[in-house]
């Protein structure tokens, strides 16, 4: 599983309605990988949680998949639309 089929898994476990959520990557870094989760202005606090914890917490097991499997640093931004 590559990070962002990873990332898209997370997410969707969160939300109810997993049909809103798009994740895309790009490399315009050489030394991150950006992942962009965009989610429906709806459900974008199941995805952000109480605090920022889910975020961190999806944010937390990309990074270690992506150390695990020797790539480079990842960021997730998660943005609404």
């Amino acid at each position: 599983m590559n990070l962002v089929e990873l990332t898209e898994f997370l997410v969707k476990s969160v939300v109810t309605d997993p049909d809103m959520i798009s994740v895309k990557q790009f490399e315009d870094d050489e030394d991150y990988i950006t992942i962009q989760v965009l989610v429906d202005n709806s459900v974008i606090g199941s995805v952000i949680g109480k605090q920022g914890v889910i975020a961190n917490a999806i944010r937390t097991i990309v990074q270690a998949s992506s150390y695990a499997n020797g790539l480079k640093k990842v960021k997730i931004n998660i943005d609404s639309f």
